[in-house]
C-alpha cells in the first residue's frame, strides 16, 4: 500500500511543475502581477489546475489497466513473484500473443523515455534549490553546471543499476516505498506552506484544498506508520 501511494504521490511531483512554473515566469515580465492581483493569478491556477487533473485521471486510469491485467493473466496462474522484464511481458501473451514482447518493450522504453528527464531533472531541481545553485532547463551548462551535472549523475547511476545484478521489479518497489515515507514531512511542509498568510498573502489554498490536502497526508502518514508497526511483528 505504501508503495502504491508513494509511486501515485512521488516527492519529484512536488518539485518539477512548480520548479518549471517558476522556471517559465522568470521568463516573462507579466508575471510580476501574479503578486499584485490575484484575479490575474487565478487565470493561471486554472490552467495548471486542468493540466493537473487531466494527467492524473490518464496516469491513474493506466495505473488501473497495468493492475488489472497483470491480475487476470500472472496471479490468476500463480505467478507472484516476478524478477525480470521478461515476467512482466508474460501479463500482455492473452492479447498480444507472440508481440507481447515486443509491445512490452516498446513500453519500457518510451517510459524511460518520459520518466528519465522528469526524474532527474526534478532531483535536479530540489538540490540546486538546497544548495542555491541556479536552475532551470532555459539555461545554458556553463549557467548552471551544478544543475546539469545532477542529471548527468542521476542518469549514470540509474544506467549503471541496469548493467549490475539488480532485480529491476524490488528495485521499482523499494524506491516506490521510499517515495511513500519521504511524501508524508514534504507534504506537511506543504500544506503548511499552502495555508500559511504569512507567506503566501491573498493567495493561500481554499478550505477544500485543505480538507483534501490533509485527509490525504494522514492516509499516507497512516500507511507508512502501519507498515512499520507490521514490520515489527
Amino acid at each position: 500500500m505504501v508503495a502504491v501511494l508513494g509511486t501515485t504521490s512521488s516527492p519529484y511531483l512536488f518539485f518539477w511543475q512548480a520548479a518549471q512554473e517558476v522556471e517559465d515566469s522568470d521568463r516573462r515580465p507579466d508575471t510580476a502581477r501574479l503578486r499584485r492581483a490575484p484575479a490575474y493569478a487565478k487565470k493561471h491556477l486554472l490552467r495548471i489546475k486542468l493540466d493537473t487533473g487531466v494527467g492524473m485521471i490518464f496516469s491513474n486510469v493506466i495505473a488501473l489497466c497495468i493492475v488489472i491485467a497483470t491480475a487476470v493473466t500472472l496471479n490468476q496462474h500463480g505467478i507472484t513473484n516476478i524478477s525480470s522484464s521478461a515476467q512482466a511481458a508474460e501479463a500482455l501473451r492473452p492479447i498480444a500473443g507472440a508481440f507481447a514482447f515486443a509491445v512490452f518493450a516498446l513500453g519500457i522504453i518510451g517510459t524511460g523515455l518520459l520518466a528519465v528527464p522528469v526524474l532527474a531533472g526534478s532531483a535536479a531541481y530540489a538540490v540546486s534549490e538546497v544548495f542555491g545553485w541556479k536552475a532551470g532547463l532555459s539555461r545554458d551548462f556553463h549557467a548552471a553546471r551544478g544543475f546539469y551535472l545532477i542529471i548527468v549523475a542521476a542518469t549514470a547511476v540509474g544506467t549503471l543499476m541496469g548493467a549490475l545484478a539488480v532485480d529491476p521489479i524490488k528495485a521499482l518497489v523499494w524506491s516506490a516505498v521510499v517515495n511513500g515515507v519521504i511524501s508524508v514531512p514534504i507534504m506537511v511542509v506543504m500544506m503548511w506552506i499552502g495555508q500559511s498568510r504569512h507567506l503566501m498573502g491573498k493567495l493561500t489554498m481554499s478550505l477544500r484544498h485543505r480538507v483534501f490536502g490533509w485527509g490525504a497526508t494522514g492516509v499516507m502518514a497512516l500507511a507508512v506508520l502501519f507498515m512499520f508497526v507490521a514490520s515489527l511483528f
